[in-house]
């Protein structure tokens, strides 16, 4: 099959078909994913706490991002695959293009960026130069420290209208997806509405275009679960049927469910 392009997700949510999006962060899992259909695969800066033990995303390198993309690239033949640009590595437009390059070269067809309209001309110039991108609002683990720990985000009018505002630029900047990550259902859904590229939902509600979580989160192998999470181990005989599992509940609208989703 033809590799998933950022066109034919945009087609899947003008029809009204629902996204499937995960992480994986080595060749196995990707190649798993690929064989249950999900869409899209997030090589995610969240390895810095599934895989090396860390409290926050903030010490995970580009060296490391690199690394699990070309082993993510050589699993996945069909789904997408997104590359998170780590803390610190898009502080400046020309530090944005060399280090994004790297990621496209391990083998990424997207880049992922956490904030908002602070990040349009970098995003301006990262599509002049072939580079596509997702943005990234709402609770952005990057910046923990300055939100002041793993919040919900929007809750309130004024900063529920900033994100909204956020999401249109960047989209006007050239972004072709964007995550919400723990933002009420409510706000999510008019994000989702309000554009024209596809919106992944993580602790955002059934709303968005998609959804995504994080693999281990998925597989019921973290020790502290969000309350965002479903384990999809349970009840399943295999790694790949529980993938499947999940790739259907997505697409059917079972996932999320309002206990899912925050107000």
């Amino acid at each position: 099959m033809k590799r998933i392009s950022p066109l034919k997700l945009r087609e899947l949510k003008a029809a009204g078909e629902k996204i499937a999006v995960i992480t994986s962060y080595d060749a196995s899992f990707a190649r798993a994913a690929d064989r249950a259909g999900i869409e899209v695969i997030l090589v995610g800066d969240s390895l810095g706490m599934v895989l090396q033990g860390h409290d926050s995303t903030v010490p995970v390198t580009l060296e490391q991002m690199a690394y699990h993309t070309r082993c993510v690239s050589r699993g996945a033949n069909q789904a997408l695959v997104i590359a998170d640009m780590p803390f610190g590595s898009y502080n400046t437009v020309p530090e944005t293009l060399s280090h994004a390059t790297e990621l496209m070269q391990a083998g990424a067809q997207m880049v992922k960026l956490e904030g908002g309209q602070w990040l349009c001309e970098s995003v301006r110039q990262l599509n002049h130069c072939g580079i596509p991108v997702c943005g990234h609002l709402g609770l952005t683990p990057q910046s923990v420290n300055v939100l002041g720990g793993y919040r919900v985000q929007g809750r309130d009018e004024a900063s529920a209208k900033a994100m909204l505002e956020d999401a249109k630029a960047l989209q006007s900047a050239g972004i072709q997806l964007l995550v919400l990550e723990c933002v009420p259902q409510d706000l999510a859904a008019d994000i989702s509405k309000a554009l024209e590229i596809p919106v992944i939902g993580i602790g955002a509600g059934a709303g968005t275009d998609a959804q995504v979580l994080v693999l281990h989160d998925l597989l019921g192998l973290s020790d502290h679960t969000p309350r965002f999470v479903r384990n999809f181990m349970s009840g399943a005989n295999s790694i790949p049927e529980a993938l499947s599992a999940y790739r259907e509940a997505v697409k059917s609208g079972e996932f999320p469910a309002k206990e899912h989703a925050f107000s």
